[in-house]
């Protein structure tokens, strides 16, 4: 069993006295019972992505939003600050394995913000990443069964919400098919979709919640 601990980095980054980008970024740290080696090696994985986001805001970030705010000063124009949050939610742990996502949401003084989804499945007792071919092993139907279930959920939604998902989406589903974006939940997994590559904007991040053989947990819990 795992122990997961939150980790956070952030700050306010000033430029003449004005805020222009804070960021926060909660990441996991993990204890197990299962192995006394893995752990630390998985809670240095998280440490290292929160270290490679910190320094995509401080130098990637902060450089445009200082540009921005200096462009929105000399035409008069209202600026707002830039924001960068990393969140993440642990979905299954129990036993040796430990599922969650992470959710980036960048906010870049547009209309709305954009959020990015990222996920890991990893075995405590291995140290290994789990991926989709462990829970669909006939690798050679594996697609086509995923696609048709997608594409049949797509159609009921539809029915009840005709514009939340994009016309060509039974094209889209596959063209933007990712086998890592998947996570765990105790009576299934969830494959997704990230914002904007089969649905407009307002429907977020497609899931699309898959149940284990003989499972009796709701699909919508």
């Amino acid at each position: 069993m795992q122990t997961i601990y939150k980790k956070t980095k952030s700050d306010v980054l000033l430029h003449n006295d004005i805020p222009v980008l804070t960021y926060t970024i909660h990441y996991p740290s993990f204890t197990s019972t299962c192995s006394s080696d893995t752990a630390p090696a998985i809670s240095q994985f998280y440490e290292i992505q929160s270290q490679q986001a910190e320094k995509y805001c401080r130098e990637i970030l902060y450089p445009q939003a200082v540009e921005n705010a200096m462009y929105a000063k000399d035409n008069d124009f209202p600026f707002h600050s830039y924001e960068f949050l990393s969140d993440y939610v642990v979905t299954y742990n129990e036993d040796c394995i430990t599922s969650l996502y992470i959710d980036q949401y960048s906010y870049l003084g547009g209309a709305h913000g954009n959020t990015l989804r990222q996920s890991q499945t990893w075995d405590f007792q291995t140290g290994n990443q789990l991926h989709l071919t462990d829970f669909f092993p006939d690798v050679k139907t594996l697609n086509n069964t995923i696609f048709q279930v997608i594409e049949n959920e797509i159609t009921a939604r539809m029915k009840d919400a005709p514009a939340s998902y994009f016309d060509d989406y039974s094209h889209l589903i596959r063209g933007n098919f990712d086998m890592n974006a998947f996570f765990l939940k105790p009576c299934g997994l969830v494959i997704y979709y990230q914002q904007y590559d089969i649905a407009p904007y307002a429907s977020g991040i497609p899931e699309f919640f898959f149940p284990f053989e003989g499972c009796k947990e709701d699909a919508s819990s």
